[in-house]
């Protein structure tokens, strides 16, 4: 994989088509990974970073939703419309965003397994005396 590559806008879209965006993932498909909190082992959509300049709504901002829990550190974007996770800003790194892996055009669910488990259960920001 070249720079180029890892730096490249890609595009993504809801199941409805509703939303769709422009994404510069971080380091490519590289960041792809699971995490196991109590919000995503439900979701089961695995994320891929994006710095929060690299999302760009070309269509369906207000098609958009927002949800959010516990520390409201996480915000999460969804289709209001079919429901499909788009992507939301880390609690684990708020300066970036998770975005659905499989909303991107191209990727294929059977080509990206097995992918690596970050441990949201046990974050950091739950332990006592965190910020």
């Amino acid at each position: 994989m070249t720079d180029t590559d890892k730096t490249e806008t890609r595009r993504a879209t809801c199941h409805c088509g509703a939303v769709e965006l422009h994404v510069r993932l971080t380091d490519g498909l590289n960041t792809a990974r699971r995490c196991d909190c109590s919000f995503c082992r439900r979701r089961g959509a695995p994320a891929v970073s994006a710095p929060l300049d690299g999302i760009h709504v070309v269509r369906g901002a207000d098609k958009l939703t927002l949800y959010s829990f516990g520390t409201h550190t996480a915000k999460h974007h969804f289709c209001s419309i079919c429901g499909v996770y788009m992507y939301h800003r880390r609690r684990s790194d708020p300066n970036q965003y998770g975005v659905n892996l499989y909303t991107i055009e191209g990727v294929e669910p059977k080509e990206t397994e097995p992918l690596p488990w970050l441990d949201g259960v046990n974050h950091p920001s739950d332990r006592d005396g965190a910020a």
